[in-house]
């Protein structure tokens, strides 16, 4: 037998055996293949699910407001609703500019049939108060067919009352605080600790009361009774205002106006309030116009954002204005 008739069967074992192996490892590769594909697939199948899911999420959330905007678009007209809410005061978000501005807003839009203040304030600064109590008079006077109603719910107190007085009615919960018709100035006296701790006052003013009430020099008699004069005259403005709005509905009761805060139900039976009611309740079956309407006006981000960067500047200015004087 020749050489290479010996050569070609050990050759061609040799090519089978490179087939084999090409074939194991084309079938390895293709198995792999399939196997991303499969996980591919699956990855593609829960991330479908998890959309359809979120969709189905989203929508029972949007479908209360969506069904309502839907079956409300032969209504005629809506209510327009206006947050009170948190300390009313120039700097905060219940303030007389915002709220007047929503007010006027509120007037202005021709489907408006009423108007509900949707309040929920311990109270605040009186002059704000008196300022959307002003704007409310007005209104009433100018568009008397309008329907102004306040709605309490946890708390409309001081302040909060100062502004609902002025609308038509005042509906509340039986659980709702309400009234503290009142004013209070408060503070704290440092003198005794000062003493403790030998720390001695040195005030100089032009002006006999400049320092009035300063909190680390002694009390003076005079300047409390001056001040008591002051927080009376805020306050019988305050009693004038309920009285204004509230007419003959207040019970002859001496403590209404002691500062004294009601529940709800007792407010009702003392005509601080009329009746039992909330937002849905007042405007379906009292004004008669479903659909609300959110007239509240809403602070900016940016202008949030400013606010915030205004007052770390001022509390940074202050700061070293504090490290300048005590250097």
């Amino acid at each position: 037998m020749s050489e290479n008739q010996w050569d070609e069967p050990q050759t061609q074992v040799k090519k089978d055996q490179e087939g084999w192996e090409r074939v194991a490892i084309e079938k390895l590769a293709f198995a792999a293949l399939d196997e991303q594909k499969k996980t591919r697939r699956w990855g593609i199948f829960f991330k479908s699910l998890m959309f359809v899911y979120l969709a189905v999420v989203l929508g029972i959330g949007m479908y209360p407001s969506l069904k309502s905007s839907i079956s409300s678009e032969d209504e005629a007209g809506h209510t327009a609703v206006i947050n009170i809410s948190g300390v009313i005061a120039e700097d905060k978000a219940a303030n007389a500019n915002a709220i007047v501005a929503a007010l006027r807003a509120a007037i202005k839009d021709e489907n408006t049939k009423g108007i509900i203040l949707h309040v929920n304030s311990p109270g605040g600064s009186p002059v704000q108060s008196s300022y959307i109590f002003d704007e409310i008079r007005k209104i009433k006077s100018e568009h008397p067919n309008m329907p102004i109603y306040a709605v309490a719910s946890d708390i409309c107190a001081s302040g909060c009352y100062f502004i609902a007085s002025a609308a038509d009615k005042i509906f509340v919960n039986p659980s709702s605080l309400i009234g503290s018709i009142g004013v209070i100035m408060d503070g704290f006296g440092f003198v005794d600790t000062m003493k403790m701790l030998g720390v001695e006052r040195r005030l100089v003013t032009a002006g006999a009361h400049k320092a009035l009430m300063d909190p680390f020099s002694p009390e003076n008699a005079d300047e409390k009774k001056y001040m008591q004069q002051v927080l009376a005259q805020v306050h019988q403005q305050f009693i004038n205002a309920v009285k204004e709005g509230r007419g003959d509905r207040l019970a002859d009761d001496d403590d209404l106006f002691s500062g004294l805060v009601w529940t709800g139900e007792q407010g009702v039976k003392l005509g601080l309030a009329d009746d039992f009611g909330n937002d849905d309740s007042v405007a379906h079956d009292i004004i008669g116009a479903k659909k609300r309407v959110d007239f509240t006006v809403q602070e900016r981000l940016l202008d949030r954002l400013v606010g915030k960067m205004g007052a770390s500047f001022a509390h940074s200015l202050s700061s070293i204005g504090r490290k300048l004087i005590l250097q």
